[in-house]
């Protein structure tokens, strides 16, 4: 008895979802070590970042206390983007006996395209952090030298001079995390967690974090930034990063990068009337971004 492309369906898709879920679990969710990860169940999300209160006043006895606004700052919004991708066995190669095959190797090649793609999205917040074309909600790209306080000022998170990954530069970076100010410029006690690179720097990184003495030096000093437990996270190699020298150490402030997602990854088969044809479809749907740019310091390397 021949077998219906119904039943062809029901018999396949079971082996092929399992398939894909293999292929795809395989590859590392390097956006983990870099966004926290909350699920949407709209079109977009938006944050609203405020303002906060300034120093407060001395109160003399007998006198009222005095009120102050946390006003709105700005708002941040994820636009959610609808990621998918199929293939189609064709009828012949379904009257061949290939599909098993085929659908496999599709499969599998349908399962690193998506993955692939995540890791890319997600890097590209980095990849754009100095572009002026990618601004945030605060109206300038990520890591700037002006990002504007609502109290007035501007406070950086990029070196004032460029300059690639090192021992001076390093510490340099941890000290200026530690004057992050907020939107009244009051400091606010931050510190760098981990440092977040692309491969060509995890040698140098290595050495910078792990090594019990100073690096490139024949005195007898400490590794300063080890011994005093800097940088408890260490770091992250992230393989989608695309400039080789650019370098970034992600804070621990609040709200910082965020990766929505509003579908999860979802797998379907179905067979088309009119061309014989068995189709199999790959879809999820996210956004990622960030709120509040003090989670982070880069630099795009000298």
């Amino acid at each position: 008895m021949a077998i219906s492309r119904s039943q062809l369906v029901k018999e396949l898709e079971p082996g092929l979802n399992a398939l894909f879920g293999m292929e795809y679990d395989r590859y590392e969710n390097e956006h983990a070590a870099i966004y926290e990860t909350e699920s949407s169940d709209r079109a977009f999300e938006e944050e609203v970042m405020l303002v906060g209160f300034g120093n407060a006043p001395s109160k003399s006895e007998g006198s009222g206390v005095e009120f102050d606004n946390a006003n709105e700052a700005y708002t941040a919004r994820y636009s959610h983007e609808t990621v998918a991708l199929a293939f189609a066995l064709t009828e012949e190669a379904v009257e061949d006996n290939l599909y098993d095959r085929l659908g496999a190797r599709y499969t599998r090649a349908l399962a690193r395209s998506m993955a692939h793609t995540k890791q890319v999205k997600a890097a590209a917040t980095l990849n754009n952090a100095f572009d002026a074309n990618f601004t945030g909600g605060d109206g300038v790209e990520l890591c700037s030298a002006a990002h504007p306080l609502a109290g007035g000022g501007t406070f950086r998170n990029e070196p004032a001079v460029a300059s690639d990954l090192n021992e001076t530069s390093l510490e340099n970076a941890l000290i200026d995390i530690s004057t992050f100010v907020d939107e009244r410029n009051m400091i606010i006690a931050l510190r760098g967690m981990k440092m977040i690179i692309p491969p060509q720097l995890q040698f140098v990184a290595d050495r910078l974090l792990e090594s019990t003495l100073r690096v490139g030096t024949a005195d007898n000093d400490i590794n300063a930034i080890r011994n005093m437990g800097m940088l408890p996270e260490g770091y992250t190699v992230n393989h989608f990063l695309t400039d080789p020298d650019a370098w970034f150490i992600k804070t621990d402030a609040p709200n910082g990068f965020k990766h929505f997602e509003r579908s999860p990854m979802r797998t379907n088969m179905e067979a088309d009337f009119d061309t014989g044809n068995m189709r199999f479809k790959a879809r999820e749907r996210y956004s990622f971004g960030y709120s509040d740019p003090r989670a982070v310091f880069g630099s795009p390397g000298a």
